[in-house]
């Protein structure tokens, strides 16, 4: 199963997040704020990251910024309120994997992973992988 990194300063979601997930057979890594989660990130390098924008000590973009020098195509799925337009359209700029609305459900949530988890090589462009020698 993956590792995942999940980021959020509210207790009760980290909670959620984290029961849920290790049910399913995942390792989690748990941050309430934005600089533990770039120390967690960096230090372990998870297949998939969960991450809030609204973070107390730094905002989530800049979280993701830092996630992105370091892995440029790691999967990140962001938790978002309603009503963060331009925030929510930074993360598409920096190449988010896929959005999470709060209040989500458990469903919802394990439609996300699926897509994200499952999509094969999904980090890479077509273009950026090993070249292979045609035989001839």
């Amino acid at each position: 199963m993956a590792r995942i990194l999940v980021v959020d300063d509210e207790p009760m979601m980290l909670d959620l997040l984290h029961i849920t997930l290790t049910r399913k057979g995942h390792a989690v890594l748990k941050a309430d704020r934005g600089r533990k989660a770039i120390q967690l990130f960096r230090q372990d390098h998870p297949d998939l990251t969960i991450l809030d924008l609204n973070l107390p000590d730094i905002n989530g973009i800049d979280v993701l910024r830092e996630i992105r020098s370091v892995e440029p195509h790691t999967p990140v799925i962001i938790l978002t309120g309603a009503g963060r337009g331009e925030v929510e359209n930074q993360a598409r700029e920096l190449g988010v994997t896929d959005f999470l609305q709060k209040g989500f459900s458990l469903h919802e949530l394990g439609a996300a992973l699926n897509r994200v988890l499952k999509q094969p090589g999904q980090a890479d462009p077509p273009s950026s992988g090993p070249k292979t020698p045609r035989a001839r």
